[in-house]
């Protein structure tokens, strides 16, 4: 598959396809080169890209996913591992963002305004 197909087919911008193929996050494994040297990707490259995809929706920066994929294979505890820490990550996020609300709805509660100033009662 040509790059444009690929970006087609995974929703991506072909500059982003580009940037995980300079950074790694496409590996050799994926990309041929045809007669002229033109990239000719595998189509096992779709469902590669949809699991990046998918690992930066619930939270792994594109630099874990590097290291992920760096590896070249985990073992289940591993993997698992690896999941636990960014749950527990993201239920530390929840946390902190539950005592920022909480803390909004106490300043809702007083009398502060800023109609006088900013903080003044």
């Amino acid at each position: 598959m040509k790059i444009s197909e690929v970006a087609n087919r995974v929703n991506l911008p072909i500059s982003t396809i580009r940037y995980y193929e300079k950074i790694g996050i496409i590996t050799d494994e994926h990309v041929l080169r045809d007669q002229n040297n033109y990239r000719i990707y595998a189509q096992s490259i779709i469902q590669h890209l949809e699991v990046v995809k998918q690992c930066l929706v619930v939270g792994f920066t594109i630099h874990e996913i590097q290291s992920m994929i760096s590896k070249h294979g985990f073992s289940r505890n591993d993997q698992a591992s690896i999941i636990q820490a960014k749950i527990s990550e993201i239920e530390e996020a929840q946390k902190q963002l539950e005592n920022s609300k909480q803390n909004l709805y106490e300043i809702l509660k007083s009398d502060i305004t800023c109609e006088d100033g900013f903080g003044k009662y």
